[in-house]
């Protein structure tokens, strides 16, 4: 459906995107995913045609998007982290608005707006102004605006940015339900546990993929035993160990730590030595299943 080919672009000294390359397959979720300043939001503006790269070329079914500005954007929904809502007009007029900018005739938006409140929940609050709204409400709110006028292809900038967990697991309901209708979704988070919920996923890090795959395929491909250990000081334990160079990835999570290491009696072995030392004991070590995020923060750990 989509394909970033050598994908480039630069504010000044600073590339914000880099030689890019990846694909989006039809009917399915791609996650970009990276933290804050990683160049997503650049990528998808990029995708959504708002700006033009330095270098490189986007295509959707084999034609430039660029070429034909308009004509893509009639397939294309893109909804940014702050999404243009006008706050003084009522959920329903938010909707007929975005409707018409898109050429829906008002009998076709009124049709489709049964749909678009079934999955949303916004029928009870048609008539409440946009601006009364929670934040998740908000959200689902730009969402309904950006599928009113039925686009193939949805480009998300972070939707569930500082939405309660509630709102988020309902959000993502409603993108399994537009998968399930055949609609392509690029997605872009800093949430590592949503990026579990992606079909594929790109790991963006200073404006490239380090990694890219599904999310099974990039935790086997660390090739990696992964530990979690517990000790009677945790927060000391994390600062003595990041100091060394085999245990720099390692996260503090609650009261647990948690890193990828070459060899699990040894790392164990080594790890109880530098602690003793501090006089803190290891009270536990055990191989597990590591999560995304832990991946990513050894990978990351390792290119730098």
């Amino acid at each position: 459906m989509i394909q970033v080919r050598n994908l480039t672009k630069r504010f000044g000294y600073t590339e914000a995107v880099s030689s890019l390359d990846f694909d989006v397959m039809k009917g399915e979720i791609f996650g970009i995913v990276g933290p804050d300043g990683a160049g997503k939001s650049t990528l998808l503006r990029m995708m959504s045609t708002i700006l033009e790269p330095e270098t490189g070329s986007i295509t959707i079914r084999g034609k430039n998007i660029f070429s034909d500005v308009f004509g893509v954007k009639e397939s294309l929904a893109y909804m940014p982290q702050r999404f243009g809502l006008y706050e003084d007009l009522t959920v329903q007029e938010n909707i007929y608005f975005f409707g018409r900018l898109f050429n829906v005739s008002l009998k076709e938006i009124k049709r489709r707006t049964v749909r678009l409140y079934e999955f949303s929940r916004l029928g009870p609050f048609r008539d409440r102004l946009a601006g009364n709204l929670s934040g998740g409400m908000k959200q689902k709110l730009g969402l309904a605006c950006c599928l009113v006028h039925s686009p193939d292809i949805i480009l998300l900038d972070e939707p569930t940015n500082g939405v309660d967990p509630v709102s988020r697991r309902e959000f993502w309901k409603i993108l399994y339900d537009l998968l399930g209708e055949g609609v392509t979704i690029v997605v872009s988070t800093a949430y590592l546990d949503e990026a579990e919920r992606c079909n594929r996923i790109g790991l963006m890090y200073q404006g490239r993929f380090i990694t890219a795959g599904t999310p099974r395929e990039i935790k086997k491909n660390m090739n990696m035993p992964f530990v979690e250990f517990a000790t009677s000081n945790p927060v000391r334990s994390e600062m003595l160990l990041r100091e060394i160079d085999e245990f720099k990835s390692i996260i503090l999570t609650g009261d647990s730590l948690r890193l990828f290491v070459a060899d699990v009696r040894k790392a164990g072995k080594r790890i109880s030595q530098i602690l003793k030392r501090e006089g803190i004991a290891l009270n536990s070590l055990r191989e597990k299943t590591p999560a995304l995020e832990d991946c990513f923060v050894a990978i990351v750990s390792g290119a730098q």
